[in-house]
């Protein structure tokens, strides 16, 4: 009800007819074979029995959270290279970043989960069937999932509660939080602490449990004194914290710090690596180090 914008005009990533077509191609493929690889996986999770364990119910939740987020600001992207129709209303632009900050949100959460996971299957192998139970996963994934939505919701009503009033240019292919500050004719400095607040309080949490789980895993390699444990372990959680490094390096370059910083050449670039490479590379990372999924792979390929 305060805004008088009804609606956003995003500013697109080139104004050359010959390099928007360049890009289109160019995005289309990269979304495609992310859309491939994460439902291939889902598949190979949900058809090999060899696969139903807590690890990969956790990873099954990664591939779609992988599937939802190009999802989201693709298709609209696309849509702009192709076609310019570059606008978007104001409830779409809400739904559209609503949606995106619960999916990050929920991701970041998933994260610290498998790693609590990874910490269990390594640290306590004999107890990890009673300790990692069905219900117990079951809770963990719809918690982490309840949590991102909170967030989301959050900060949600804390930017589109702004008044809109004056320019409506994104400096950005999808409605991200600066860009849509940076159009605010409001104060937004009391808003900007409290979303840095709180995503700072659940970024930091969420990184403290993982990098103590770690901490904890590295200390059992040590404790053993084995020659194959560190390959065991290595295997273990070798994708998943490579995911991790990925996934944190490129949010926290893009939300954690002030409005001020804000950089509409340099946020677009960042935004693509976790919106569009990130979630192409996941099941690729997952693959790559792990022989029960690449033979479960195998066979979905050989049926299809």
């Amino acid at each position: 009800n305060l805004s008088t914008v009804s609606e956003f005009v995003f500013v697109g990533l080139s104004d050359a007819p010959e390099t928007r077509l360049l890009l289109f191609v160019l995005f289309l493929l990269i979304y495609l074979a992310t859309m491939a690889g994460n439902i291939a996986l889902l598949v190979a999770i949900g058809t090999d029995s060899h696969l139903h364990s807590p690890m990969y119910f956790f990873l099954s939740n990664l591939s779609l959270l992988d599937l939802l987020c190009p999802t989201i600001t693709v298709p609209k992207m696309l849509g702009a290279l192709l076609l310019e129709h570059k606008e978007i209303s104001f409830s779409g632009c809400l739904f559209q970043h609503f949606s995106l900050i619960a999916v990050v949100g929920t991701e970041i959460f998933l994260l610290t989960v498998m790693a609590y996971d990874r910490y269990v299957a390594v640290c306590h192998p004999l107890r990890y069937p009673s300790i990692v139970s069905p219900k117990l996963c079951a809770q963990l994934a719809g918690g982490t999932w309840a949590a991102g939505l909170l967030n989301s919701l959050l900060h949600t009503s804390m930017v589109f509660t702004l008044s809109f009033c004056g320019p409506n240019k994104l400096q950005q292919y999808y409605c991200d939080v600066p860009p849509v500050l940076a159009l605010s004719c409001s104060s937004t400095r009391s808003r900007e602490l409290v979303i840095l607040a709180v995503a700072g309080v659940l970024g930091s949490s969420a990184c403290v449990v993982t990098v103590v789980s770690y901490i904890y895993i590295l200390l059992e390699i040590l404790s053993r004194n084995s020659p194959g444990m560190w390959h065991k372990a290595f295997s273990t959680c070798g994708s998943h914290l490579t995911v991790v490094c990925l996934f944190y390096g490129t949010t926290i370059c893009t939300y954690v710090r002030p409005s001020f910083t804000y950089s509409p050449h340099r946020d677009r670039v960042v935004s693509m690596l976790y919106g569009m490479l990130t979630p192409l590379l996941n099941p690729i990372i997952y693959s790559l180090r792990n022989k029960e999924v690449k033979c479960a792979l195998r066979s979905v390929i050989s049926r299809v």
